[in-house]
């Protein structure tokens, strides 16, 4: 055995396209998670992790019945495996919900320049939950204050006399990076 042989042990075509997932998704989450600015949505990587945490909720809805103690621990496994890749998508739209909550006038503009790329900044139901929110975000102000000022004060994404009204991320926030 030479180094050639340990080397094509570890390559990225012999490591099978669930374990890239999971670790792809990891990457996603921690980076999503430290980062100041909200990161493009993984188009494909959480269509494939979705896709299969689905069948794996099937597989293990249709082995509960069988209570036969091999099977049982193969269950076993296979529902903390879910359970992983559960937490790790959870956390990731964690993340990416509190940064829409926080600066929604921002991603909502980041969003629409992006939507010329291939990869888009929002997906579809995170999009649809910033329009939802920013609707509700602002009836509550005009509702609550708002109404009461001049027509020429009551943009909530004002630019005007040199100061933005919109709420942006800490570009100069420190964040620790690992070079892979």
């Amino acid at each position: 055995m030479d180094i050639d042989d340990l080397l094509a042990e570890v390559s990225v075509d012999c490591t099978p396209q669930e374990t890239r997932d999971l670790q792809e998704l990891t990457r996603c989450w921690v980076a999503e998670r430290v980062a100041p600015e909200i990161l493009p949505w993984p188009e494909q990587l959480m269509t494939r992790v979705l896709g299969r945490i689905a069948r794996q909720i099937e597989l293990v809805e249709e082995q509960t019945g069988n209570m036969d103690p091999k099977t049982n621990f193969r269950l076993i496994i296979i529902q903390t495996e879910l359970e992983r890749f559960k937490f790790l998508v959870r956390s990731l739209l964690r993340a990416r919900i509190k940064k829409i909550d926080t600066h929604p006038l921002h991603i909502q503009s980041l969003h629409n320049t992006s939507l010329d790329t291939p990869t888009p900044l929002l997906s579809p139901a995170e999009y649809q939950y910033l329009q939802s929110h920013q609707a509700l975000l602002s009836s509550h102000y005009n509702a609550s204050f708002l109404a009461q000022f001049p027509a020429s004060l009551q943009r909530i994404d004002d630019t005007t006399g040199g100061v933005s009204m919109v709420n942006r991320p800490d570009e100069d926030k420190a964040v620790f990076a690992k070079f892979m």
